[in-house]
């Protein structure tokens, strides 16, 4: 059975965790404050679950789901995670990250930057561009009309292939944006950043395709 590892718990990795758990999967939890902080969760999930260091749970991952504000992205540990796939769910806001060069005159993109330190990692972007309570609550089984989807970036065709069944297993559409260099076609305060997940039904493939498209920076 695949094992999903997170580093960072807070709102998306503890519903990506739930979600994960929902679908068959094991999962192990970790923090910046220590396996004993987590405990709780642990408790909520059931037996598929543990919680561990950082370190172990990049090692014990099959996917690993980074989700870190981006200021503490050198902290991730990159030796555990050579070839693994890795999803980031990151986003850039400098008033809690403070101010990235890089990022602020558009010659890189956050997931870029993890890329950088993770390497040989294979990065694929998702689950940054809406909300945790739409994550857990709006996914639908396969084939069903009102089915959401969410937009995916990297640089490897198998390791998104591999993110987009995972998708598919807890209930989701994926719809391939492209590179980690496109990623800032779902980062805030773009058309598929947050709003077509608050409307009445969810958004389906088609149209974050077309939100996609009209991105700008």
């Amino acid at each position: 059975m695949t094992t999903i590892g997170l580093i960072g718990s807070g709102n998306i990795g503890g519903t990506v965790a739930r979600l994960a758990i929902a679908a068959g999967y094991d999962v192990v939890l970790s923090n910046s404050r220590g396996p004993e902080t987590l405990a709780d969760l642990v408790a909520e999930l059931g037996p598929r679950a543990r919680a561990a260091r950082s370190a172990e749970a990049a090692a014990a991952g099959d996917i690993v789901v980074v989700t870190v504000p981006l200021r503490a992205y050198r902290d991730v540990p990159a030796e555990p995670l050579a070839g693994k796939v890795v999803i980031d769910t990151n986003n850039y806001y400098p008033a809690r990250d403070g101010n990235i060069a890089e990022l602020d005159n558009g010659t890189a993109t956050s997931s870029g930057l993890l890329q950088e330190h993770v390497s040989p990692a294979r990065v694929v972007k998702v689950f940054n561009n809406l909300w945790f309570k739409h994550l857990g609550e709006l996914g639908r089984p396969a084939g069903s009309p009102d089915r959401p989807a969410l937009p995916i970036f990297g640089d490897d065709a198998a390791a998104k292939q591999t993110v987009t069944e995972f998708l598919d297993a807890i209930g989701w559409d994926a719809v391939d944006g492209g590179t980690l260099a496109d990623s800032w076609r779902a980062q805030p305060d773009t058309p598929v950043y947050g709003a077509p997940y608050a409307e009445e039904a969810p958004a389906v493939a088609a149209t974050i395709r077309g939100l996609l498209d009209k991105a700008e920076r």
